[in-house]
């Protein structure tokens, strides 16, 4: 269940020769190579999932800053990037050089989020995960009906977190997005999202359709949960004390201003809303109950695992 990982989907008509294709129920993805040689990343809608995807407004941000913005293709979008795996395959190789690899790509990332951060917001709406998370946590799951693995999860996380965890998340969620402090957002910033070159050209981190209003914290908080969730469940993730702190590298990059406190708590909901989408999009795993555990802990801590300098694994 870790990180951005999904399931294999009915393949492609054969003239589309795809590298890859996965998908849940929420949303479904084919990576197929241009003529240029370049790779075409289309994500589209699962089959829980009601109606197309649509295209963002992305404003204008400097040259350079790595954001691969969508064009509608049938009823989902298309992304170009230079590679066919994200960054989240590549943690999963426990070669020196695919970490250095992902490095450099959160690198780039952190200094895309900066730039997008600064830009004018065209949009005032609270982004979608942070909306689906808060509904889960208040009990009103937005999908109708409410999966019943959903209504299972969300029974044992009560039980096993408590009602005084949950209020935790939910205050933890409205404030990264309490009104006055919001910036425009990536909105799911994720390793699953970030795509480095298979051999040169730019790092792509592709930017759908959620973006929205929110503090900036939320987006390095995403990417700060995917690699302390990849930490704990993918056991070639570490690498022994060597190589590049990566959420130091993404920090780093990102530059000063960001409350790190609040970007731990971020961490927190990413894997918390990962847990959820899991049961909503994927049905019910005992698994679930380890992640349950493991977010307990992660609340008690308020995330501090997933910043440097914070609390061990």
């Amino acid at each position: 269940m870790t990180a951005a990982v999904g399931q294999p989907v009915t393949p492609a008509p054969a003239s589309a020769q795809p590298v890859a294709e996965y998908g849940t129920g929420l949303q479904v993805t084919r990576v197929t190579r241009t003529a240029d040689g370049r790779y075409e990343w289309w994500h589209g809608p699962g089959a829980d999932r009601a109606g197309p995807l649509t295209a963002p407004l992305v404003p204008y941000v400097p040259r350079g800053a790595c954001l691969a913005t969508a064009r509608p293709a049938g009823d989902g979008l298309a992304h170009l990037a230079d590679g066919p795996y994200s960054a989240a395959a590549w943690l999963r190789d426990a070669r020196p050089q695919a970490r250095l690899l992902v490095a450099h790509a959160l690198a780039a990332a952190g200094a895309a989020l900066r730039a997008l951060h600064t830009a004018d917001a065209p949009t005032t709406d609270v982004p979608p995960v942070l909306a689906r998370l808060r509904s889960f946590v208040e009990g009103r799951d937005p999908q109708e009906p409410e999966p019943a693995a959903v209504r299972r999860l969300r029974e044992h996380v009560v039980r096993a977190w408590g009602t005084a965890r949950l209020e935790r998340l939910r205050a933890w969620s409205a404030e990264l997005a309490a009104p006055g402090e919001t910036v425009l957002v990536h909105g799911f910033a994720s390793l699953g999202a970030l795509v480095p070159p298979l051999h040169r050209g730019p790092v792509a981190l592709l930017t759908g359709e959620d973006l929205g209003a929110g503090r900036p914290e939320l987006d390095l908080g995403w990417l700060l949960g995917d690699l302390a969730e990849l930490a704990w469940a993918v056991p070639v993730f570490g690498d022994g004390g060597q190589g590049p702190d990566l959420p130091g590298v993404l920090l780093d990059a990102y530059g000063p201003g960001a409350d790190r406190e609040l970007a731990a708590r971020a961490a927190v909901l990413r894997i918390a809303l990962h847990m959820r989408d899991f049961a909503a999009y994927r049905g019910w795993s005992d698994e679930l109950i380890d992640y349950t555990a493991f977010i307990a802990d992660l609340i008690d801590e308020e995330g501090r695992r997933a910043v440097p300098g914070g609390a061990t694994p």
